[in-house]
């Protein structure tokens, strides 16, 4: 460890603690207001914002633990991993109980808990439910973290220091050259071999930029297996289980008889690879004195499914979305840091705004800039002309497609029998302006020409799996996945459809991508400007396609005007994306078996 300039005082640490614990308890608070605010207000305003759904009934219990609701509509902002509160049309009810969304097939809803309920009790009569908007307070776990870190060794003398500037790492040449040979061994290229070299060498902290594609979690489970087969005990944070769950079936992928498991919850292990445990103390890994590898969430170490278990390293995936509290929560349980992430993708979701940038920064943008990084620059994933754009715009024009996919195009099965201009493989990026006026969170006219090219594309022989949807607004988003049952009636397919917001998306990656942008009312887009026109958003929803990307939206949204300089550079950003597309105006030849109700435009 190399000291930068000079150790902070305790005074110092101190103040840093403080502006991090101000921040915990201002987000806390403000996610409870907010959540609170939706429960005063009426059943039928609850439902018509998209908070709540009404005229919930038991369906089934299942044996381990989860529960099939079904409901008449469902016209929320819901989606699987949210956090609900089930009561009888009253959130605030003592008797109310919080649970977590599994699966939401529009009418039927699958949900479980944390806490072990007697379902067939608490669920009689099994009608009149009505699920709001939840929340959970995790902030006592958080806080909790960054008082140990003030009054611990490792805290005072490793984490504070290096999150405040103050400490930076040392590269042994001796590992840094046998990093190199593994990258070498396993045919990395250049920058993931140094990236893995330098991560591997370094005797306290690097950062591992990872761009759309450039092989980011392949890096990320090669650097683990290096560290196991030295003996070490490495610990892979997230702050989602699918990201958990992508680093260890990413290992064990390399490895199949790597020393891995996940400790965590039973259901949240969707295509997980490795075994899962509640608790590290029920693993075989427990009785080990050699290397392992154990995926989980920072809170986790905080607790006894993981609590009083130390690693030698601690590897973060998707650290541009872990905030500074955060971090602090896993690094206790660790004594060297890898962060994987890219901070020109989307950053920490935080509610209130009432905390300076500093502490509003993802641990990896606080990081960055030290002298610490690597950039993985090659991708996989982009052909030439969809990596064009966002290399020129995110990353300094260093982002390259690899030369077996530059020139990669859409291949269908047949030919397309209609929307031909729109599917061209030979245009990679279009843009299809349907001109429509005064659209907000969602748009009639934009889900209908979604679902007609979704229809087109499976009549050309397209897998649904790959053809992805990314929408701003959740409730665009449900407005097409309402639309495709009526016209996707094959509920496998549609299942293998996967149509979301970019938050979601982040980290996925399907041939073909439809990204609606929904919103046409210039006022609308100047009051949701900061969001809607984010450009980590825009980049993470312009880079998941492989071949092809289709824009749908229209022209106006560019009138936008925010009265700001910063803000309406981001407008500009939109207008030179769209630019960079082929054009396609709207020419008023839509199916007329899907286009029936044009006047809802």
């Amino acid at each position: 460890m190399n000291p930068d300039s000079t150790t902070p005082s305790q005074p110092e640490m101190a103040h840093f603690l403080s502006g991090l614990r101000d921040m915990v308890l201002f987000e806390t608070t403000a996610q409870r207001q907010q959540v609170y605010a939706q429960w005063e207000k009426p059943l039928p305003t609850r439902v018509a914002d998209g908070y709540a759904i009404e005229n919930v009934s038991l369906k089934e219990i299942h044996r381990d633990g989860r529960v099939t609701l079904t409901c008449s509509r469902n016209t929320s902002r819901f989606r699987p991993g949210d956090i609900l509160r089930l009561s009888r049309n009253n959130p605030f009810a003592h008797d109310g109980v919080m649970v977590n969304l599994v699966e939401d097939e529009e009418t039927e809803l699958v949900i479980s808990s944390e806490e072990v309920i007697p379902w067939e009790k608490k669920l009689e009569p099994p009608d009149g439910w009505t699920l709001d908007i939840g929340f959970i307070d995790l902030s006592s776990y958080i806080i909790g973290a960054l008082a140990e870190a003030g009054d611990s060794l490792i805290g005072r003398e490793r984490i504070l220091p290096l999150l405040m500037g103050r400490l930076a790492p040392t590269i042994d040449p001796g590992l840094y050259a046998r990093g190199l040979d593994i990258g070498e061994t396993l045919e990395l290229n250049w920058s993931q071999s140094e990236a893995l070299a330098n991560a591997y060498a370094a005797d306290l902290v690097y950062l591992v930029q990872g761009p759309p594609g450039t092989g980011k979690t392949r890096v990320l489970a090669t650097l683990a297996r290096a560290l196991v087969a030295d003996g070490q005990r490495v610990l892979i944070c997230a702050f989602t289980h699918r990201a958990i769950n992508n680093a260890l079936n990413a290992l064990v992928k390399q490895d199949p008889d790597a020393a891995a498991i996940k400790v965590g919850h039973p259901l949240q292990t969707d295509d997980l690879r490795v075994p899962n445990y509640e608790s590290f103390h029920e693993s075989p890994l427990a009785e080990m004195s050699g290397g392992y590898v154990v995926g989980a969430t920072p809170f986790a170490t905080r607790t006894k499914r993981l609590g009083y278990v130390e690693f030698d390293t601690v590897i973060f995936d998707e650290a541009s979305q872990i905030t500074l509290p955060l971090a602090v929560m896993g690094m206790l349980a660790g004594h060297k840091y890898i962060f994987f992430g890219d901070q020109k993708q989307l950053p920490p979701v935080l509610t209130t705004r009432l905390t300076g940038g500093a502490f509003r920064e993802s641990v990896f943008d606080s990081l960055a800039g030290g002298n610490f990084e690597t950039m993985l620059t090659d991708t996989y994933r982009l052909n030439e002309a969809l990596t064009a754009w966002p290399s020129r715009h995110f990353y300094d024009g260093l982002l390259t497609a690899v030369p077996p996919i530059r020139q990669r195009t859409i291949e269908y099965p047949s030919p397309p029998g209609r929307l031909t201009e729109i599917l061209r493989p030979d245009e990679p990026k279009v843009f299809w302006d349907l001109a429509h006026h005064n659209n907000t969170v969602y748009s009639h006219k934009e889900a209908y020409a979604v679902v007609d090219l979704i229809t087109t594309l499976l009549a050309c022989g397209i897998p649904p799996v790959e053809i992805g949807v990314v929408a701003p607004y959740r409730a665009q988003g449900r407005l097409i996945r309402n639309l495709l049952r009526k016209f996707v009636p094959d509920t496998a397919v549609r299942r293998d459809l996967v149509i979301d917001t970019v938050e979601r998306m982040q980290g996925q990656e399907r041939d073909l991508i439809i990204l609606t942008l929904t919103t046409s009312n210039p006022g609308f887009a100047a009051n949701v400007a900061e969001f809607f026109f984010q450009p980590e958003r825009l980049n993470v929803a312009v880079t998941r396609p492989r071949c092809k990307l289709i824009i749908i939206g229209s022209r106006f949204v560019l009138n936008t005007q925010t009265g700001d300089p910063a803000l309406q550079a981001t407008v500009s950003l939109l207008e030179s994306l769209l630019e960079s597309c082929v054009y396609i105006p709207y020419t008023g030849d839509p199916s007329p078996q899907i286009w029936e109700n044009h006047e809802l435009y």
